[in-house]
């Protein structure tokens, strides 16, 4: 089985596994996030690449920060997350790569998060407030990434980090002909 597809059905057994845990029909997902029905349906069998806005959605939707619809359901907990072992993604939209760093399973109050942003590349989050407030830092690690937060623009270059609130619509864009890479550290919600 390729890695793209393994990641889709770990998605997919994920947000059932998140959707049944707060009681929701398709529908009453749908009606949280934004997101049809029938898009639901076919993640959740994992007949999707789904995007990140995407993914977004449907985890504020969820009550859960987007790095958690990557975790393993009912992973044990480990106190190493060796890098080899640590899922990956690529947005299908922006190219962006995403590797959640975070050992899975284990409760702590945050998660982090490798970004690899190619050149001029850009991916906009529409959602806004979620139930339990998620604070976010963005450290930029190489290269240049220009972060909106609601009507503000940040220019953060290499070693600058950047503190926020997940709260109103935030945009990363790679504004120069060389990828950029960042890492992403957020708290996580009670219920994630």
């Amino acid at each position: 089985m390729r890695e793209e597809d393994t990641i889709n059905q770990r998605i997919a057994q994920r947000v059932r596994e998140l959707r049944a845990a707060r009681g929701l029909s398709l529908e009453g997902l749908a009606a949280e996030c934004g997101v049809s029905r029938s898009m639901i349906s076919v993640i959740e069998r994992g007949e999707s690449s789904p995007t990140a806005v995407l993914l977004e959605k449907l985890a504020t939707g969820l009550g859960v920060t987007l790095a958690s619809l990557f975790d393993a359901p009912d992973a044990r907990p480990e106190p190493v997350a060796r890098r080899a072992e640590q899922p990956q993604w690529r947005d299908p939209a922006s190219g962006y790569l995403r590797r959640n760093v975070s050992p899975p399973g284990v409760a702590a109050p945050f998660q982090i998060v490798e970004v690899s942003l190619p050149a001029g590349a850009q991916v906009a989050y529409e959602t806004g407030a979620r139930e339990s407030r998620v604070h976010q830092q963005v450290w930029v690690l190489e290269g240049r990434v220009r972060v909106t937060v609601g009507d503000e623009q940040h220019q953060l270059d290499s070693g600058d980090c950047l503190a926020m609130a997940l709260d109103q619509p935030t945009g990363f864009h790679n504004p120069t002909n060389e990828p950029a890479r960042y890492a992403v550290v957020l708290t996580t919600p009670a219920n994630r």
